[in-house]
């Protein structure tokens, strides 16, 4: 290991990718991280990897955030408007974000988290680490049209994949070590010819595109094709994806444990845990 490295404040950090209800397949990575006793010092997400991973961060497992969202509905989550800056309230989001979130502020989490979005007046990326959580958390996830931007200090802030979909480059120079899992790869799949079929689509271009140096920054790379075959607003397929998210975690740490070409206190850990458990389908 470099001086340089050893200098950097985090171990280990955790990147997750946005991707719609594709990010329940986060929840299965954790649980994988769990049984190797593999705790992040750090986490960067974007949109529903920002809201997986303040959850995780605020001390929930895998097992609890698969709970609170399993049997939700699109419809619990938004309210159809009359059209004017998004198709979509979040008002009942942002209800469920206060009712589950047990901190008030992104810099009281248990774990540091960094929340990205898309600062929509000036056209940049933002990263937020403190302030209140709710408003950030919404605001990463907020697709422009389908969503409303949020208001934060007088800025308007919508989904922070549109410049940064996979956000390892947010702490790949604070960490030793970063675990990355993206939930967005892009597969030529048939859409429906409706706005939101468009809408998400096009959107999946924008945030495949800007995931691919980020890839390549990542010590561990968890990410699943199979994934790609579900739709970003398919709520109800959380078993399944959270599957495919843990059995992707396990192929990459075992590939780890193969190459051994990381720290031997990661590789010990990641082999500690093997063989895993299966997550109940």
């Amino acid at each position: 290991m470099t001086e340089k490295m050893e200098e950097r404040p985090y171990k280990l950090g955790l990147a997750l990718s946005g991707g719609g209800a594709r990010g329940y397949a986060h929840i299965g990575a954790f649980k994988v991280l769990e049984e190797c006793g593999l705790k992040p010092d750090i986490i960067a997400g974007t949109s529903v990897g920002a809201l997986m991973g303040s959850l995780y961060a605020d001390g929930y497992s895998a097992e609890e955030i698969k709970t609170l969202f399993t049997g939700r509905e699109f419809s619990e989550f938004t309210e159809l408007q009359i059209p004017k800056s998004g198709l979509f309230d979040t008002k009942r989001f942002r209800d469920f974000l206060s009712g589950h979130f047990r901190v008030k502020r992104i810099e009281d989490l248990s774990i540091p988290m960094v929340i990205v979005a898309t600062d929509l007046d000036n056209g940049k990326s933002h990263e937020f680490r403190e302030g209140p959580l709710v408003d950030a958390v919404t605001a990463s996830c907020s697709i422009p049209i389908i969503f409303s931007p949020v208001a934060i200090g007088g800025v308007h802030y919508v989904d922070g994949g549109l410049f940064r979909n996979f956000p390892v480059s947010v702490i790949r120079e604070v960490c030793e070590r970063v675990i990355g899992v993206n939930v967005s790869p892009l597969l030529p799949q048939k859409y429906k010819q409706t706005l939101l079929g468009i809408a998400e689509r096009s959107y999946h271009y924008i945030f495949q595109a800007n995931t691919l140096e980020d890839r390549e920054l990542c010590d561990v790379l968890i990410e699943s094709k199979q994934v790609g075959l579900y739709k970003t607003f398919d709520l109800e397929s959380i078993e399944e994806l959270a599957h495919l998210g843990y059995e992707a975690a396990v192929h990459a740490f075992e590939q780890v444990v193969r190459d051994n070409k990381l720290d031997n206190s990661l590789v010990e850990a990641i082999r500690a845990g093997m063989p895993p458990r299966a997550l109940e389908p």
